[in-house]
């Protein structure tokens, strides 16, 4: 894909992985993404359309096609529509891949934390890390019991091909209880200098959370969706330039060309952007998605909010341009990471 705008995929195939989850596998083969992300889809509605974040579980480095999985979640309308009614043949709307959830090394040590559909992110960066990397790869994996683990014969297949490099830690709870934070503490106490990555549901985030900070851990990315509220595939409302107000500069990076242009410090640099014409990537505009993220090079930045970065990605320089204020005369910021 290219662009930041809205496309519409082809469904090639639907894989069921267990009774609740489903594969799907569309005709696109752009490798333009990187292990971790998601894709933002347009459900329709009888009554409005509703956009929901899936993960990509395919690899940028393995796979030919793009492929995201779906699991059904009690009530959840968007879930249980793609789960029902997409087909071969189906034709979806979508925003191209984002997310920061994503190594910046593929040769890092990794320790995953994945529970129930969490391991969708987490096998595609696992996939990229055992083909393009040199680091060992540690997986914790949480389900109910056998018959709900998503992906098993893969992750199977994968330990068997990299015994050296991958290593697998099933926990059930129907023979093994909840996870405490006793336990994932301990489990995670052989790997303390690996990057960690954790997704799965909040109460388990939760606890992984938890364990890691008895442990003292301190390289953490956890993914975090929220519902989005607004229609992001609906045409950005223009912004009007603030004239006589005060104003920053903005150096930005983007596509590989660089751009001087005047920030009005009462309006977000997505809104800047967008008003100057710019193809920048965004998605829900309401710091809950990560898919505006842009990496923070010189200056100051105010974020009015933010739901999903962590303090391991802010120490990176990551900011989500929906949200950021400029807080210095001079910003530097780059979409070229």
């Amino acid at each position: 894909m290219t662009g930041h705008g809205p496309t519409t995929l082809r469904v090639r195939q639907v894989v069921q992985e267990t009774a609740d989850a489903y594969s799907i596998v569309f005709e696109a083969s752009s490798l333009d993404y990187r292990p971790g992300q998601f894709l933002t889809l347009k459900i329709p509605s009888e009554q409005e359309a509703t956009a929901r974040c899936y993960s990509l579980s395919s690899s940028p480095h393995v796979d030919n096609l793009l492929t995201i999985t779906v699991k059904r979640t009690v009530d959840g309308y968007a879930s249980n529509w793609v789960c029902d009614h997409v087909r071969p043949g189906t034709e979806l709307e979508v925003l191209p891949p984002a997310g920061l959830f994503t190594p910046r090394d593929l040769s890092a040590d990794l320790l995953l934390f994945a529970g129930g559909s969490g391991i969708t992110p987490v096998l595609s960066i696992i996939k990229s890390a055992l083909a393009e990397g040199v680091g060992t790869v540690v997986l914790i994996y949480a389900n109910r019991d056998e018959r709900s683990v998503i992906f098993a014969a893969q992750l199977a297949a994968l330990a068997r091909a990299h015994p050296e490099r991958l290593i697998v830690h099933h926990w059930l709870e129907s023979v093994q209880g909840l996870p405490s934070v006793e336990n994932l503490a301990a489990l995670a106490r052989p790997y303390l200098a690996h990057e960690v990555f954790v997704c799965g549901p909040g109460p388990y985030m939760e606890a992984v959370e938890k364990a890691l900070a008895t442990i003292g851990a301190t390289r953490l990315h956890i993914e975090r969706f929220v519902s989005l509220d607004g229609d992001p595939f609906a045409a950005p409302a223009q912004q009007a330039v603030i004239e006589g107000g005060p104003t920053a500069t903005v150096h930005l990076e983007l596509d590989g060309t660089l751009h001087e242009l005047t920030w009005p410090t009462e309006s977000t640099l997505l809104d800047v952007l967008l008003a100057q014409g710019l193809d920048v990537p965004y998605s829900c505009r309401e710091g809950n998605c990560s898919a505006c993220g842009c990496k923070l090079l010189e200056g100051q930045v105010n974020m009015l909010a933010n739901q999903v970065l962590e303090q391991q990605d802010l120490d990176d320089g990551w900011v989500l341009a929906c949200q950021s204020l400029p807080v210095s005369a001079v910003v530097k910021v780059s979409y070229d990471y």
